[in-house]
């Protein structure tokens, strides 16, 4: 994952992308559809890397140097640093919940209008493919530090203060135990209403239940 550096500037000013950032773009696309069919017609853990070169027409070396693991190449995409780019972008008398609630609408909506199906049989292979669930914990927490970044900027803390540290991370798991409840149960919820759900308990705590 990339780590955002501070902007002023919105995510709409950010200059065109160069031919090379384009190519690589399109490399790590191919890979990770070649690991998608290859994964819906053989299994998780029968497909290899060698296998998913092959279908991507890379070489093994080259899946390797965009994907450090096969289980990155599930997890990995690039709406993390957007997302930090689009919380930096929001009005600084915004509230963070409802900031937070604005990028992820504009994420989800993003993602499940490119590609739906890819979004349920990444979440789904997180739910039960024990290698690609350790591997996206430790995913999350590098997304943890670098919500700490944005929030801190907002509030005037430090990235490393133990208030900060638990509210990004508390942010993090929520947003994980969403993805898993989602798979888990067949992808029947709508998934923004899951996702709004997760930031009211973070931002009013449980509901109340039966008395």
């Amino acid at each position: 994952m990339t780590t955002m550096t501070a902007s002023t500037s919105s995510p709409a000013d950010r200059p065109p992308l160069s031919l090379r950032e384009r190519k690589k773009i399109k490399t790590r696309e191919a890979i990770r559809t070649a690991t998608y069919a290859l994964i819906e017609a053989q299994g998780y853990d029968a497909t290899t890397i060698e296998q998913i070169a092959d279908r991507a027409e890379v070489s093994p070396s080259t899946v390797f140097r965009y994907f450090p693991t096969k289980e990155d190449i599930v997890l990995t995409d690039e709406y993390d640093p957007l997302m930090l780019e689009e919380l930096r972008a929001r009005p600084a008398g915004e509230s963070w919940t409802d900031s937070v609630r604005y990028v992820m609408h504009k994420a989800i909506d993003a993602m499940m209008a490119q590609d739906p199906e890819v979004v349920r049989t990444r979440a789904h292979l997180a739910a039960q493919v024990p290698a690609v669930r350790s591997r996206m914990v430790e995913s999350m927490s590098e997304t943890g530090r670098m919500l700490r970044a944005a929030l801190a900027e907002r509030h005037g803390l430090t990235p490393d203060s133990l208030e900060v540290r638990v509210y990004a991370m508390a942010l993090v798991g929520g947003l994980m135990e969403v993805n898993m409840s989602w798979a888990e149960n067949g992808f029947q919820d709508d998934l923004r209403d899951m996702m709004d759900r997760a930031l009211d308990v973070l931002e009013h705590g449980l509901p109340a239940g039966n008395q």
